[in-house]
């Protein structure tokens, strides 16, 4: 009882207190409120999902995927799947997909690995296809993946944009 009269007067002089509790105001030279700058918005740090296949990959546990376990671990994603067979379908891909990636339709699709064409996943295809991963994310080349480079850094959305946008790009488009 006493404590939730002390909330409720809390509450009351607060409402009667301008900025109590809130963004404080900021004056200029003359001693006027100013409205506050909008803070820049902070930038998204995103594992993409065939980072955290890599990240699956770390064996012994240390943060770091060197190159040796990344070849296992792709070798391994594989062979859950094919169960002995030398290849598997699409639909097969997509179970892949789902428990490495963490969605069926994450990326990279079965189109971007399939090589030859031949509607049929085989090792050497997913190897060829990881291989451009980690080149990409071994941002140091030192033949390792830590956790901080399978993070990718994006700048959030601008309101009325679409992402990576400029608005000088909107203008040039319409005329």
């Amino acid at each position: 009882m006493i404590l939730a009269t002390l909330l409720s007067l809390a509450a009351q002089t607060s409402e009667g207190m301008p900025n109590r509790g809130r963004v404080p105001v900021t004056v200029d030279l003359r001693g006027q409120p100013q409205q506050p700058a909008t803070p820049a918005p902070i930038p998204l740090m995103i594992a993409e999902p065939v980072a955290m296949a890599i990240a699956a990959f770390d064996a012994d546990g240390d943060g770091i995927v060197t190159r040796t376990e990344f070849d296992a671990g792709v070798k391994r994603s594989f062979d859950v799947i094919a169960k002995g067979q030398p290849s598997f379908g699409y639909i097969a891909f997509g179970d892949w997909s789902d428990r490495w990636l963490g969605n069926r339709n994450a990326l990279p699709s079965p189109f971007e690995v399939d090589q030859n064409g031949d509607n049929r996943i085989s090792l050497p295809e997913l190897q060829a296809r990881f291989d451009l991963f980690f080149t990409r994310f071994d941002a140091d080349k030192d033949a390792s993946i830590r956790r901080s480079e399978l993070l990718t850094i994006r700048q959030p959305p601008q309101p009325g944009g679409r992402p990576g946008e400029e608005k000088d790009d909107k203008r040039s488009r319409r005329r």
